[in-house]
């Protein structure tokens, strides 16, 4: 991936993250992934009253990818207010749609103002993820 996908990437986070429907946490969160064939894709996290059925910003992304073909995964952006960490449902999404066990899909978690707080790798987020 080079420096302009990875700077789309996280633009694309940050503007998902702008339409979060988050009421009940006030926790904005924003994902953008970018697969195999160089598309990018967000979404962000949409909470319910009843809690169980909120869905993460990071799978929402996912899914949403997953809805127009994709399957491979190469990088992933997630944006919060203070550069959190995804969540171990989100975790393993990732780690599902990633080759190689997921050591070479970058994730970039972002504060706010898009500041890369900490670079990892989907592998580093899930050591010994749950493969079938």
């Amino acid at each position: 991936m080079n420096d302009n996908q990875r700077d789309e990437l996280i633009r694309a986070a940050l503007a998902a993250r702008a339409h979060a429907y988050a009421p009940y946490s006030n926790y904005q969160v924003g994902a953008a992934v970018l697969t195999d064939e160089d598309r990018i894709f967000g979404g962000c996290n949409v909470e319910n009253a009843s809690y169980g059925l909120t869905n993460c910003a990071e799978r929402t992304a996912i899914f949403t990818a997953v809805a127009q073909g994709a399957r491979v995964l190469r990088a992933v952006a997630v944006a919060t207010g203070d550069g959190g960490s995804p969540c171990g449902a989100c975790r393993q999404v990732m780690a599902e749609f990633a080759p190689d066990g997921g050591a070479s899909v970058a994730v970039y978690l972002l504060d706010a103002a898009g500041a890369i707080m900490r670079e990892t790798t989907v592998a580093e987020l899930l050591p010994f993820g749950f493969t079938l």
